[in-house]
Formats: C-alpha cells, sequence, structure tokens
C-alpha cells in the first residue's frame, strides 16, 4: 500500500482562494502559506496569476490559474484565450469548467472539442491541464461520458467539482470517475472537503490531488494525528496505484 508522510498530503493539496473580493494582501497571505505547509499550488482566479506567480517565485509552488470560472459558459475561443493569457502571465497550472449546457445538449462532440484544444495549449507550455467536471449538475452517465472522453484526450486531471455548485466533492463521484479512467487519468477532489477524514476518504477513493481552502486546518490535524500515535507514514490502500507528481 502506499504510503504518505506529512510533506506527502501537503503536496496533494491546492490550497485555494477564489473569492470574487480577495484582494492583494489575500493573495499574499494564501501564497505565504502555500510556503510555510508546502502545499503543491495556490488555486486562484485567472487575473491573480500575474501576482501570485511573482509571490511564488523561486519556489517549487505552483500558481493554478481557473478558467471560465466558476460556470463554464464561455466559448472554447475565450476559454483559448484565458488560458493563454494565464500561462503567459506566470500560470503553471490550469482548471477549467467545461461548458455543462452543451453537455446537458447531449453534445459530446464540443466536450472532446473543448477539452481537445485546451488540453494542447496545456501541453504545449509543458502546463498540467484539469477538467472540472461540476458534478453536482451531472447524471452518473453525463458523468462517465465526460470520464470517457478525458480518458481518450487525457487531460492530467478530471475534477470534481468547483465549490461553487450546489454541491461539491463527494466519494462516490471520486470513485466512480476514477473508475472510468483508471490509471490513465488523475482525479482531484474539490469542494467541501474541510476535514481530515474527508480528505483521507477522497485519497483512499483514487483522488490524487485535494482543492480546498482548509488545507491548513487538515495538515495540523493530521499532524496531531501523528504525534498521538507516534507515527511517520500513513498506508492507504487505493483502488489505484499511487501515481508520481
Amino acid at each position: 500500500m502506499p504510503a504518505y508522510t506529512i510533506d506527502d498530503f501537503s503536496r496533494m493539496i491546492d490550497h485555494t482562494n477564489l473569492h470574487a473580493d480577495a484582494s492583494a494582501d489575500d493573495m499574499k497571505k494564501l501564497c505565504d502559506e502555500a510556503k510555510q505547509y508546502h502545499f503543491k499550488m495556490v488555486a486562484i482566479n485567472q487575473v491573480q496569476s500575474k501576482l501570485c506567480s511573482a509571490l511564488l517565485k523561486g519556489t517549487d509552488i505552483d500558481t493554478g490559474a481557473a478558467i471560465s470560472f466558476p460556470l463554464g459558459q464561455t466559448s472554447i475561443e475565450s476559454k483559448e484565450f484565458d488560458t493563454q493569457d494565464a500561462i503567459k502571465n506566470g500560470a503553471n497550472e490550469i482548471d477549467y469548467v467545461i461548458n455543462i449546457t452543451e453537455l446537458k445538449n447531449g453534445n459530446y462532440d464540443y466536450i472532446k472539442d473543448e477539452m481537445t484544444r485546451i488540453v494542447a495549449i496545456c501541453r504545449q507550455a509543458g502546463v498540467p491541464c484539469k477538467v472540472i467536471f461540476e458534478n453536482c449538475y451531472l447524471t452518473t452517465d453525463e458523468t462517465k461520458k465526460v470520464a470517457e472522453i478525458a480518458k481518450a484526450v487525457r487531460p492530467d486531471f478530471i475534477k470534481t467539482a468547483t465549490g461553487f455548485g450546489t454541491g461539491g466533492a463527494t466519494v462516490a463521484d471520486v470513485k466512480l470517475m476514477k473508475s472510468v479512467v483508471g490509471d490513465t487519468v488523475k482525479v482531484k477532489a474539490a469542494g467541501g472537503i474541510r476535514n481530515s477524514d474527508d480528505f483521507l476518504a477522497m485519497i483512499q477513493a483514487g483522488a490524487d490531488r485535494i482543492g480546498c481552502s482548509a488545507g491548513i486546518k487538515i495538515i495540523e490535524a493530521l499532524k496531531e494525528r501523528f504525534r498521538v500515535d507516534q507515527i511517520d507514514h500513513i498506508e492507504i490502500d487505493r483502488p489505484y496505484p499511487k501515481i508520481t507528481q
């Protein structure tokens, strides 16, 4: 079974502030916290890409720009421009929201074209791409279908939710998504993950990245668990092998 240290857990967290009223001071705080806890990424709105990439310069912490967030209701061309603009301004990870309306219309060719074009931009730039499903609005069959498209297109991650919809990540969603893509695409769980038990449950279900604003609380709780149990790692039985980040 894969064994996880505190740092391994920290490096699975995308430390998040996507609020509309987030100030420059809020971004500095977010980045300082990411440095302190050695999180993998800060998840921010696209417009904050330049500031956060500057604040994180010289570290191994990524700047993750959210594209067409949180609704996904912009054209493919708009998403392409925003992706390119974010990368130009220092973003080195991209999380974009699918066009849920086109999915509901049964236009799977559109979803595949959108995914293919955005993934291509990220591939050319050497930047990981995460595809946000927003499962709270999808049927099980729709989630499966988008996961099947992702398995063919091969973005780096498929992601459960924005955290701004009617529901967030569930263990059932992570298991479902992972059951379709297997080890060809990683899964990011995001939305409503606020404690260490939920965090560990998402990893056990197959998630390799966790997006949350409660990362500090979660890591501190895990540190206390390690201290009380006098351990330096936790083994987690997962349905698929751990994928090296």
